[in-house]
């Protein structure tokens, strides 16, 4: 093969999803970059944690630059804004049906897909004729993890 010829680069996770959606918008390498942080990551990261992630890596990054990656992104359906009672929105790069279970104690954050065929229309009494676009649910509970942990136990205080 000569030195000119070069092979094509292989395409992303990202641009598989942009084709797959008939996404049109323009992946800068910012956007890149916070989706691969999503695509990576297990705990649905906050902007605050994503740029953490990034500050070192990637040169002239700001939060707002990744804020606006993350409205990007979500405006073109590529990931999913998650919103756990009051706290920071957490991003998820998983886009097949699912809720999220939020543990109390640990705060972690881990996607539980549906174990059979799933309606909401008919799982819940909603108004005739209702059509459901989306899911929005979050589990709150503890995880396996913290419920294997052994309880503290308080230590009374001496009476003097």
């Amino acid at each position: 093969m000569s030195p000119t010829h070069r092979m094509p680069a292989k395409p992303t996770g990202l641009d598989c999803r942009l084709a797959v959606l008939g996404t049109e918008m323009r992946l800068t390498p910012h956007r890149r970059e916070v989706f691969q942080v999503l695509a990576e990551s297990t705990n649905h990261p906050t902007a605050y944690d994503i740029f953490d992630r990034l500050k070192d890596r990637s040169s002239g990054i700001s939060l707002a630059t990744i804020y606006n990656c993350l409205e990007h992104l979500t405006a073109h359906g590529l990931i999913k804004q998650v919103q756990l009672d009051r706290g920071q929105s957490r991003y998820c790069a998983n886009l097949h049906e699912h809720v999220h279970f939020y543990c109390d104690t640990c705060g972690r954050v881990i996607d539980a897909l549906p174990a059979a065929e799933f309606d909401a229309a008919k799982f819940w009494h909603l108004p005739p004729g209702t059509s459901v676009s989306r899911l929005d649910i979050s589990i709150h509970g503890i995880c396996p993890a913290c419920t294997a942990k052994p309880a503290k136990t308080e230590t009374p205080n001496p009476q003097p």
